[in-house]
């Protein structure tokens, strides 16, 4: 496996949700807290730097390239290339002091979109069907974050980093239901080991899980093993996606870019990693606005 090299370096604050873009050919990524939106080429080598001036806990993209940015206070907003062209949700009332964090498309289009712990509840997660509708569908989360599929469609990964907790999930795919939540992976209580952050699956079924406060990214067979980790040269690792061409280009997201002498000289980069598997696509959200 190759040592992860920087790509672009706007040391985020919280660099998080590294989307690959099909029909673009580039990777997108925002700044959490800030409310900027990065995109890179890796043909060409240029980047660019969209500010809304919002929180964007993360985002999918629609079927039509458009992305669907989940911010704070339960907005769900439309944006294309610098510009919001409309809103889906202008708020949720039950999340006025919080945020949303971490989502994914399902097969059908749907999105799942998990929300922080706020003052007066925990964290939640939710689906916004194809409609417009939104569902919620689990409380009493600590902290909201990375979501997956298994390859037959038939389970779903669910990560609640301050339990410290991946889980699984019998998911259907015509209801869009999720049932049976079992531990799929518990981290260890040791502070050097980080909480697990953002996620995604491998060609082979296996799981790739972020290491916030780990320095690292953790990859899982199918039954929970441990089968590999890579190190990073900063501290809070967030999130990973496949992308480029075939899938064999991982890149990774990291946060902490206010705070280098702590978190390291290169915290808030976005990284590439050659992990030595293919990704598969992320499945494009189809909600109608």
């Amino acid at each position: 496996m190759n040592k992860p090299q920087p790509v672009v370096d706007y040391a985020c604050d919280t660099g998080e949700n590294p989307l690959w873009h099909p029909q673009e050919k580039r990777i997108y990524w925002v700044d959490i807290p800030v409310g900027c939106i990065f995109r890179y080429d890796p043909e060409s080598g240029d980047s660019e730097k969209f500010e809304i001036g919002e929180a964007i806990g993360g985002f999918t993209i629609q079927a039509d390239g458009a992305l669907l940015l989940f911010m704070a206070r339960g907005a769900v907003r439309l944006w294309r290339d610098g510009r919001v062209l409309a809103a889906v949700i202008e708020e949720l009332p039950d999340e006025r002091l919080s945020r949303f964090n971490d989502v994914i498309a399902d097969p059908e289009g749907r999105v799942f979109c998990g929300t922080m712990t706020s003052p007066d509840h925990s964290g939640r997660l939710y689906r916004l069907d194809t409609d417009g509708r939104i569902t919620q569908l689990l409380d009493g989360i600590g902290t909201s974050n990375g979501l997956g599929f298994t390859p037959d469609l038939k389970h779903m990964y669910y990560t609640d980093t301050r339990k410290r907790e991946i889980y699984l999930f019998d998911y259907d795919r015509s209801t869009g239901n999720i049932s049976n939540r079992r531990v799929f992976v518990k981290v260890s209580d040791d502070p050097k080991e980080g909480g697990p952050d953002g996620l995604t699956v491998d060609v082979e079924g296996c799981v790739w899980s972020a290491r916030w406060g780990g320095s690292c990214i953790v990859r899982y067979a199918p039954d929970g093993k441990e089968l590999t980790r890579i190190q990073f040269p900063v501290r809070k690792v967030s999130c990973m996606t496949f992308g480029g061409r075939d899938y064999k280009d991982m890149y990774v997201t990291t946060a902490g870019g206010g705070n280098r002498k702590e978190e390291g000289a290169l915290a808030g980069a976005l990284f590439r990693v050659n992990a030595d598997v293919r990704g598969v696509p992320e499945f494009l959200s189809r909600v109608r606005v």
